[in-house]
C-alpha cells in the first residue's frame, strides 16, 4: 500500500470519540455525519432536545454510536456536566468541535446590549466554555480541537458588529489555546466556511436563484462550497496528515476573501 493510501486510511475515525457543539444542524451536523460514517463515537449537544434526538438517531441509523445532550453552551455547570456524560459513556475525547453559533443582520445603533452579547456569549464564550471543559478529558498526546469561525472575523460586514467581534475573538482564542496546550500534544485551530450550499446562512444572503447566480459570479472558482467540503476538511485536521498544524484558521471558502472576481474568465 502506497504511503498516501497509508495517509488515508489513517484519517479513518475509527474507534475514536468526538464531542461536538452545535452538530444538530447544517455543516456541523454533516461533519457530524461524517464522522459517525468514518466509524468515531459521536456525542452532539445544542439547546434543543429534539434537534438532539434527531441527529442522535440518524448517527446511529448510519451504523455509528451516538448519544448527546440538550446544552446551552453558556452555561458553564452544563457543559461540563455533558462532557463528564460524554466521557462516562465513551472514554477519552480524540476530538472537539465547537461549532455553536448565532447570528442575525442588525445595525449597531439599532442594537441592544443584550442582543450583542448574546451573540459574543454564543460563540466566543461558548467556545471557550466547550474547549476548557474538555481540555482535561482529551488524549494527550493526539486530540484535535475545533472551532468552526467565519470570514467576519478578518473582514468587516455591514450590519455584523457582533459577529465580526465574535468570530475575531474565536480566531485569537484559538491561536492562544493552539500555543498554551501545544506542549501537550494537543492540536487547535478552526475552519473558516465561505458560502456553503444549503445552509441556512446561504438561504438568508442569496434566497432567489437571481441572487445566487450574481454571488456565484463574484467567486474565484464560480460556484458555493458543499457542506461535504467543510467535514473533509474537519477530517483532514483530525488525521496525522495534518500532526504538525495548530493555530491555523483554515479558510475553505472558494477564494471569497480574494475579492470579486465577476469579471473572471475560463481559459
Amino acid at each position: 500500500m502506497s504511503e498516501r493510501n497509508d495517509t488515508y486510511k489513517e484519517n479513518m475515525m475509527a474507534g475514536k470519540v468526538c464531542f461536538m457543539s452545535g452538530a444538530t444542524s447544517g455543516i456541523n451536523r454533516q461533519i457530524a455525519v461524517r464522522f459517525a460514517m468514518e466509524g468515531a463515537k459521536v456525542f452532539v449537544i445544542s439547546r434543543s432536545q429534539d434537534k438532539v434526538d434527531d441527529t442522535v438517531a440518524e448517527l446511529k441509523g448510519l451504523g455509528g454510536e451516538a448519544a448527546g445532550a440538550a446544552v446551552d453552551v453558556r452555561n458553564w455547570d452544563a457543559v461540563e456536566a455533558a462532557v463528564k456524560s460524554c466521557v462516562e459513556t465513551f472514554g477519552e475525547i480524540d476530538m472537539v468541535l465547537a461549532g455553536q453559533a448565532g447570528n442575525f443582520p442588525a445595525g449597531a445603533a439599532q442594537m441592544s446590549a443584550n442582543a450583542f452579547k448574546s451573540v459574543v456569549d454564543i460563540d466566543l464564550l461558548g467556545s471557550f466554555n466547550i474547549f476548557r471543559a474538555t481540555v482535561h478529558h482529551v488524549r494527550k498526546p493526539g486530540a484535535s480541537l475545533i472551532a468552526i469561525t467565519a470570514p467576519q472575523a478578518t473582514h468587516p460586514w455591514l450590519y455584523q458588529s457582533h459577529v465580526c467581534a465574535a468570530k475575531a475573538g474565536v480566531n485569537m482564542l484559538v491561536k492562544c489555546l493552539a500555543m498554551e496546550w501545544g506542549a501537550s500534544g494537543i492540536r487547535v485551530n478552526a475552519i473558516s466556511p465561505g458560502p456553503i450550499a444549503d445552509t441556512e446562512g446561504m438561504r438568508r444572503l442569496a434566497g432567489s436563484p437571481e441572487a445566487a447566480e450574481k454571488y456565484k459570479a463574484a467567486l474565484a472558482l464560480k460556484d458555493f462550497g458543499s457542506k461535504d467540503n467543510i467535514a473533509d476538511a474537519a477530517l483532514w485536521l483530525c488525521s496525522s496528515a495534518a500532526s504538525y498544524v495548530t493555530g491555523t484558521i483554515l479558510e475553505v471558502e472558494g477564494g471569497t476573501s480574494l475579492g470579486d472576481a465577476s469579471g473572471s474568465l475560463k481559459l
